[in-house]
Order: structure tokens, then C-alpha cells, then sequence
């Protein structure tokens, strides 16, 4: 009996699930299918596909539908968290290169003055180098059309500049003391893009501190980095200085690399989790080589993100000293998802934790992007900027270091050392010449004016030595003045010496780039001088 009941229930089943699945299919396809003048039809998945394609098949006049998809969303993921974001095709080349390694194009650094494209360096190597072009260069034809005016924005200059390794590109220009229109024809090719800003040798009593400045954690911010580090020590470096400020953030892969060169085996670096993301862990797998030396990480409000998560890891394991200013406060994961039209979208997938367990994301609430920027203003106005005790923290729970010092979340990482802004240089006249940009449009045009001269000097302190000597205050006033800007004598006098270090500066990174203005920079920096004599002290 047994050896005919078993097969009968088996074909039973199979029937039963035969019957079952074919409603279900027929019921599916009901929803995915409906006929239209006669044809079967795919039916959209939601409304939102099915306003879409009712707008396309049915509107009276036609439309863009793939503009308006769009702007649906776009307007869609606005209602998320404020990291999350829709990237059109026309932008994915443009959004994904600034972490990339490198992208295509002519190989140049511009600024926009007067509605006109000013080149400011020629990248070694690259395109425009090949040919010809030099820093001081006006670009004012493209492809034998006009390219000046109220429209020349910097992102009308990239998206014409870049393009398709190979191709093409012709340019018009126009070159100080030389009357006729020149004319280039480059072909694109690859440009690196760097995240090591500089690196240096600081000499500080008796030790050799090692600066290192890091813009982004983009493909490459390991390697030069970690190049960076190897470099400094043939040099003699024993301390080091990592300079985190402005670093917006990038590649989660690239901090934790960064952070195993200085961490124990088995400490932790980061976690994540979310909710439909499964925890994940880093840790330090004992192979850095720079685990025992002394380290300080500079960090200020517009540190977030990955800077966060390094600077995070340092101070919970006790490993280096933060100095600064309270962090941005981004502990959100974005996962890039791309469509098959080339668009993308970076949705938010989890959220990352320090090793002491606490996520520094700050507040924000789900479609309010405006109020969530809005709070590094507000932190200005409240005065936390320039002192400690202006720094509220939403999350008032406390978390442990390694050795037991307290740390707070929700709202960024706080240093360990604060430096406030010194304000006792400013004044309302250095303000206004700051504020619009006429500090760095006279260095510029001073630059230019005296390129060849300038060009000999290959020291960024010699080249210091001849613009201090060469007292160009005065012309500076003029060129303001120029511009509506009337001298106070009493208030030029409070902000002379900021003014030089800035126009300075400026005139230097034109010349030599960031290899002759971040040594000159940063030896009169409170925070980095504070640094330096955080490492020296430790004698």
C-alpha cells in the first residue's frame, strides 16, 4: 500500500502547486500586462511609472519624458536624508571623476574673472602642456565660438573642457603681450586627479615633522599617502601631522587603509550597519608601518564623512591627538546604484559607527536638506567657532576611548585640542576685500603681470623674500579702490600682516602651485602651529 500512497501525494502536490502557481502567475500577469488597441502591453510597476507612461501616451503635446523622469527622481530621493542623491547621465562623468583616479581633458586649473576663463596652472605632462598653453592664458574661443560672458560658469568650463579621451578640443586664446588671438588644437587625455595636496618637512627644534594634506579619499588617496609617508621618513621625519580640514569625505575603502598604517593588529577601525546592510567591521590587521610614531590629525567643520571616520578611529583607540575644530558630523553609507540609461543614484544604505560604538551623524530631518546645511551657519552665529564652550552635542550619551576618556556623538567629532578663529587681524575693510574675492583676483593679476620675474625663483621662501621686498600693499589698495572699495588707514593697518600671508600666498600657489603655498601657509597657522607644539612638547 505504502508504495502507491507516497507517489500519489507526491503528484498530488505537484498538481496543487500547478493549480496555486498559475493563479498567482495569472493574477501577476493581470497587473504586468493589458491590452491597447489590440496589442498586449507591459503595465508599469507603480504609479509613479504609470503617470509616466500615461503622460507619454496621452498628453496632448509631446514631451521629454526622459527630462521629466528626471526631475521625478530627483524630487524623489530630495524626501530622503540629505546625503542621499540623484545623478543624471549628463553629470555621472562629471560626479564620479572627483574620486576617480583620473579623468579626461585638456589638463589644466582655471579661475573665472570678468566673466573669462583664466588658466592658472598647466599640469605637467598633460594636454595643454604639449602644445603650448601656459599659466596666464585666457580662454575665449571654443571650437571657433565665443566662450566669455554672464554664462561661463565653472561647470559650463568642465563639461566643455573634459570629453572622450582622444578627441578634440580647439581653443582660442589671448596671452598677456602678445596682440593676435593664438590658437591650439589639443587632444584630451588622462588627468590625474591627486589627493595629497602637499607634503612636507617641518623643522621644529630638534625634531623633523612631517605634513601631510589630504583634499579627499578618492581611487588613489592610499597609494599617494602612503607614498607621502615613505617619502617624509627617507627625509627624516619621526612625527607627523596629518592634515584632514576640508576633506569632505569619499571612499570609505581609503580611510580604512589609512588608518591601519598607524593602528595595533585587531583594534578597530570602523562599523556599519543598516537595515537591510549586514554589520560590517574593519580592523587593523598589525601590518601598518607607522604604528608607534607620534601623530597629530588636524581637523575642522568641513572634515566629514571618511575624514571623520580616520579621525574617529585615531581617537577612540587613543592613537593620535585631534586638534581643531568640531567635525561636520556625517556618519551616513552611500551605495552608488546605477540604471541602464547611464543615470546613478547614491542612496544611503547604513550608517557607520566608531570604535567606541558611536555614530557622529548630526541631526536632520527626512526631506529637509536646507535646515540640515543650514547648521554649520548656525554654528557660526552661536559662536562655536571661535570658543569651546558654544559646542552643544544632540547625543548626550558618553562613550569611552581605549583609555577610558569620554567622547560624544551626534554631531560630529569633537578635537582634543580646540583652536577658535583668531579674529584679532580682521577688521570691516579686510572683510569686504575677503569677502569678494579681490585678495585673490589682485594676486592673480599681479601674478600675471609679473610672470617671468616671479618664474625665476625656485624656493617658495625666496620668492616670500622678493614679494615682502617689492611692498605691493599699496597697488593693492588702488586695484580695491578701483572696485568701490575705500582704504581705512587705521583698519589696513590692523589687517596688513593678514593680508600679506593671504595675497602672499595666493601669489606663491600661482607661481609654484601647492608645493610652494602650503609650507608657507601653514607655518603661520594656529592650528598647525598648535600641532607642532603638541609634538615637540613631548620631548
Amino acid at each position: 500500500m505504502k508504495k502507491y500512497i507516497l507517489p500519489g501525494v507526491s503528484v498530488l502536490c505537484i498538481v496543487v502547486g500547478f493549480i496555486i502557481g498559475n493563479a498567482v502567475s495569472n493574477k501577476v500577469n493581470a497587473q504586468r500586462f493589458y491590452i491597447q488597441n489590440g496589442q498586449l502591453v507591459v503595465a508599469p510597476s507603480s504609479k509613479t511609472d504609470q503617470m509616466l507612461q500615461l503622460m507619454q501616451r496621452s498628453y496632448v503635446d509631446s514631451l521629454d519624458i526622459d527630462s521629466i523622469t528626471d526631475i521625478v527622481l530627483d524630487d524623489m530621493v530630495k524626501q530622503l536624508d540629505p546625503h542621499s542623491s540623484y545623478i543624471p547621465k549628463k553629470d555621472i562623468e562629471l560626479v564620479n571623476s572627483e574620486l576617480s583616479g583620473s579623468f579626461s581633458g585638456i589638463g589644466v586649473q582655471f579661475t573665472i574673472q570678468n566673466d573669462t576663463v583664466n588658466i592658472v596652472a598647466v599640469i605637467s605632462g598633460g594636454p595643454s602642456e604639449h602644445v603650448g598653453v601656459l599659466a596666464g592664458d585666457k580662454i575665449v574661443m571654443v571650437n571657433d565660438s565665443a566662450f566669455t560672458g554672464k554664462g561661463t560658469t565653472n561647470e559650463r568650463v568642465m563639461h566643455t573642457l573634459r570629453g572622450p579621451k582622444g578627441t578634440e578640443v580647439k581653443l582660442g586664446i589671448m596671452r598677456t603681450g602678445t596682440p593676435e588671438l593664438l590658437s591650439f588644437t589639443i587632444v584630451r587625455g588622462d588627468i590625474p586627479v591627486h589627493s595629497v595636496d602637499a607634503s612636507f618637512i617641518i623643522e621644529a627644534k630638534t625634531k623633523k615633522i612631517g605634513f601631510i594634506r589630504v583634499n579627499k579619499f578618492g581611487e588613489t588617496t592610499y597609494k599617494e599617502f602612503i607614498s607621502a609617508l615613505a617619502e617624509l621618513r627617507s627625509q627624516g621625519a619621526t612625527e607627523y601631522i596629518v592634515d584632514l580640514r576640508e576633506n569632505s569625505g569619499g571612499y570609505l575603502d581609503q580611510a580604512v587603509k589609512m588608518a591601519n598604517e598607524f593602528l595595533q593588529a585587531g583594534n578597530l577601525i570602523v562599523y556599519s550597519e543598516g537595515r537591510a546592510y549586514p554589520r560590517y567591521e574593519a580592523r587593523a590587521n598589525g601590518g601598518g608601518r607607522f604604528k608607534d610614531v607620534p601623530l597629530v590629525v588636524l581637523i575642522d567643520n568641513f572634515s566629514a564623512s571618511a575624514s571623520e571616520i580616520f579621525a574617529g578611529a585615531m581617537q577612540d583607540n587613543d592613537r593620535a591627538t585631534i586638534i581643531g575644530r568640531r567635525s561636520f558630523g556625517k556618519g551616513l553609507v552611500q551605495q552608488q546604484f546605477p540604471f541602464a540609461d547611464g543615470s546613478a543614484v547614491r542612496l544611503t544604505v547604513a550608517r557607520y559607527y566608531t570604535p567606541s560604538g558611536r555614530c557622529i551623524q548630526k541631526p536632520y530631518t527626512l526631506g529637509d536638506k536646507d535646515t540640515y546645511l543650514q547648521d554649520l551657519e548656525d554654528r557660526f552665529e552661536h559662536g562655536e567657532f571661535f570658543s569651546v564652550d558654544s559646542i552643544h552635542f544632540a547625543d548626550t550619551t558618553t562613550y569611552r576611548t581605549k583609555k577610558g576618556r569620554i567622547v560624544y556623538g551626534g554631531g560630529g567629532i569633537m578635537p582634543d585640542i580646540f583652536v577658535g578663529r583668531d579674529t584679532t587681524q580682521y577688521s570691516p575693510y579686510f572683510n569686504i576685500v575677503s569677502n569678494r574675492a579681490y585678495t585673490y583676483q589682485f594676486a592673480y593679476r599681479y601674478a600675471d603681470n609679473h610672470r617671468k620675474q616671479l618664474a625665476k625663483y625656485t624656493r617658495w621662501q625666496d620668492l616670500e623674500k622678493h614679494l615682502l621686498a617689492a611692498n605691493w600693499v599699496p597697488e593693492f589698495v588702488k586695484f580695491c579702490q578701483e572696485k568701490g572699495v575705500e582704504p581705512n588707514n587705521e583698519q589696513l593697518a590692523k589687517s596688513r600682516q593678514l593680508l600679506v600671508r593671504i595675497v602672499n600666498g595666493y601669489i606663491v600657489r600661482d607661481i609654484m602651485g601647492d608645493k610652494g603655498f602650503f609650507p608657507l601657509f601653514e607655518r603661520d597657522d594656529d592650528i598647525t602651529k598648535r600641532a607642532i607644539d603638541t609634538l615637540t612638547s613631548k620631548e
